[in-house]
């Protein structure tokens, strides 16, 4: 047996040991896809194993992450920090091989993946990286961005909608440094591919613009490098088809019973005896741990890049000191300097118009700030107006038109801050949040700061109605680990968020902004920061009345009609509870006095509330869907008015 079909048969063999040993996990990927792996990772992908954050690598993404012992074996193989024991600990407490891959627990993955279709779609995140940041960085004789992005994936992966999504973006975009490779097998968990799955796969992705190839026999390991190198020379996206047989070698080949469970110690056995594998579990042959050991040619890689690197820093000091504080994330010491402030009495206006204002003022002195919307800049105020567009042939820009494709767009943009130095924005209406909320928790469990601008955010939108004011998607997001929304007040506060949205480095922000405009009110960004603070006390507060967003000027008129009936009512502003939260008791309590009665009010569902009224509180809240009237209308007939806070005060006091 050549030393190659050795080093596949070791994927193979180390990926099933690790499935029977934890008696829980999916052996048929792995066992069809390991030839293609083999040669990619093998003869094509530049990877540095002991530095695995070296800018310069080419990205890979296992998107079907059911197959993890694939990637993990191949981590093991070509010398990463992951030790057969941890093989061994295959989807056990504290291992570094959890059931599904994870960015930042274990080194070598670009990406977390295992929601089907999401690991796909971040890579063209990264390709589009790729291209952006070469397009504005590289210069001649200088290129410093020159990476591939690749990804194997699944016949789950091209079903899921988001899917679609992504790939006619690519296609448009003329991504040609992305190929995926296809793990075609003909079967999925349930049942064969022919039950659910007719349409002309290579008709669909030459019609998104997509360069396709097709390998008939997924062992074929020249084959599978043929089409590699004829992909890499494509002015388009490639997808390589390649024919595999799901669960190869095992008695359960070629069904769905090969799939999602351990093949038994009889199945393996016969597996092994199948590959012609006579050594004991968890074996790496002397010859392949030398042949795949990719530790030698990873740092000839990645000094080769450096040399590019230093070459570059001294011909373009400018350029290369912007790129290194872009990739470390860094902002201007004097941030806070350039966000536009507001004075108390000027003009009312839309959080989504001040958080436009904003984005314009610091986007020339945050270069990694880029983005759009849903097909909805003009609604959502995303767009970096000095910039154009980016399109094939100008990359360079950065505005990005997503189209009408939320759920593609915010996955796009967790591949985007995964690639480094960007800081993606996306926007769309509050209540389309539910077209994009898998990605969103993808880029809270990966712990990606993208920044989710979500205007129209409650029922003061208006006219539009029902479906389109959202009601229980603030609560979803706020249950959202890692997660911090803000809802400001006024145009002040909206700045002040943005700075600590654009801080963030380890999560997702989402910024809920109105519609319609709000009175201007003083600035506190000290106490934004703090998450909450007091915009309005009385002497002897009989009552706390907290909102946040659009309801803060509704409280205000509350704590003048109590005061007009001898009620005293502080009024607090909670921009962010996430942020509330994680101060000190000491100031929790000066905000919200223990033993004082409070009244929370939000135009949004009562979820959650309680933790700052107490049982023995009150939440103003919307308790149904809304309705098609004009604002002013719909916010006293669900009662969000001075007349009704005195009311609930009063039946509370």
């Amino acid at each position: 047996m050549s030393v190659e079909q050795l080093s596949v048969n070791t994927i193979r063999t180390l990926s099933i040991d690790g499935v029977q040993q934890a008696n829980s996990g999916h052996p048929g990927a792995p066992l069809g896809a390991a030839p293609m792996a083999y040669v990619l990772w093998q003869d094509f992908l530049r990877f540095n194993p002991k530095n695995p954050t070296w800018p310069g690598r080419d990205r890979f993404v296992l998107s079907p992450g059911h197959a993890s012992m694939l990637i993990y074996s191949l981590l093991h193989l070509t010398g990463y920090d992951m030790s057969l024991d941890e093989l061994k600990n295959f989807r056990q407490w504290g291992s570094k091989t959890p059931g599904h891959p994870e960015f930042f627990h274990t080194d070598g993955l670009d990406a977390t993946t295992g929601p089907l279709g999401q690991g796909a779609a971040m890579t063209v995140g990264m390709a589009i990286a790729e291209a952006h940041l070469a397009a504005r960085y590289n210069r001649p004789e200088h290129e410093v961005f020159d990476n591939y992005t690749y990804a194997i994936v699944s016949d789950g992966d091209l079903q899921e909608g988001v899917n679609h999504e992504v790939a006619s973006l690519a296609g448009h975009l003329k991504l040609h440094k992305l190929i995926w490779l296809y793990d075609d097998n003909d079967v999925q968990l349930d049942t064969a591919t022919s039950k659910t799955f007719t349409d002309d796969t290579t008709k669909r992705y030459e019609s998104y613009g997509w360069n396709v190839l097709m390998v008939e026999d997924g062992n074929d390991l020249q084959a599978i490098r043929d089409a590699i190198k004829t992909a890499q020379t494509s002015d388009k996206p490639t997808l390589i088809r390649v024919k595999t047989v799901i669960g190869f070698g095992s008695p359960r080949a070629g069904t769905s019973k090969a799939h999602g469970e351990p093949l038994g110690a009889d199945g393996v056995a016969a597996t092994k005896e199948a590959l012609g594998w006579t050594y004991p579990p968890f074996t790496v042959p002397d010859e392949v741990r030398a042949h795949m050991d990719a530790t030698e040619r990873g740092a000839q890689f990645e000094a080769q890049w450096q040399a590019k690197q230093d070459a570059y820093r001294a011909a373009h000091p400018d350029l290369a000191a912007e790129l290194d504080t872009m990739l470390q994330r860094g902002l201007p010491a004097d941030l806070a300097d350039k966000l536009p402030t507001f004075d108390v009495g000027g003009k009312a206006l839309a959080t989504r118009a001040a958080s436009g204002k904003v984005i314009n003022a610091v986007a020339e002195s945050v270069p990694g700030l880029m983005g759009g919307s849903a097909d909805l800049s003009g609604s959502t105020k995303t767009t970096i107006e000095a910039q154009g567009a980016m399109q094939p042939g100008d990359m360079g820009q950065r505005n990005v038109y997503f189209g009408v494709r939320e759920f593609g767009m915010s996955a796009i943009a967790n591949g985007m801050s995964l690639y480094g130095g960007l800081r993606p924005m996306v926007g769309t209406f509050l209540v389309f949040a539910d077209y994009l909320k898998p990605a969103l928790r993808l880029s809270a469990l990966q712990m990606q700061p993208v920044i989710y601008v979500l205007t129209h955010d409650s029922i003061g939108l208006g006219e539009d109605g029902p479906t389109h004011q959202p009601i229980e998607q603030i609560a979803s997001l706020r249950a959202t680990p890692h997660t911090h929304v803000y809802r400001p007040a006024d145009a002040n506060e909206t700045a002040a968020v943005w700075q600590m949205a654009l801080e963030r480095k380890d999560g997702p922000s989402v910024l809920a902004l109105s519609r319609q405009d709000l009175p201007i009110l003083p600035r506190n960004a000290s106490g934004v920061r703090k998450g909450a603070y007091v915009v309005r006390d009385a002497e002897h507060a009989q009552v706390i009345l907290i909102a946040t967003g659009s309801e803060v000027a509704v409280a205000l008129e509350g704590a003048d009609a109590l005061a007009s009936e001898g009620i005293g009512a502080r009024v607090v502003s909670m921009p962010s509870m996430e942020v509330f939260r994680e101060q000190d008791r000491s100031y929790i309590d000066s905000i919200l006095t223990p033993g004082v009665k409070r009244v929370a009010i939000e135009a949004a569902s009562p979820l959650g509330w309680h933790e700052w009224t107490g049982a023995d509180g009150a939440v103003i809240a919307m308790q149904g869907f809304g309705a098609s009237a004009p604002a002013k209308t719909l916010y006293e007939k669900f009662g969000f008015s001075a007349q009704n806070i005195v009311k609930v005060v009063k039946g509370l006091l």
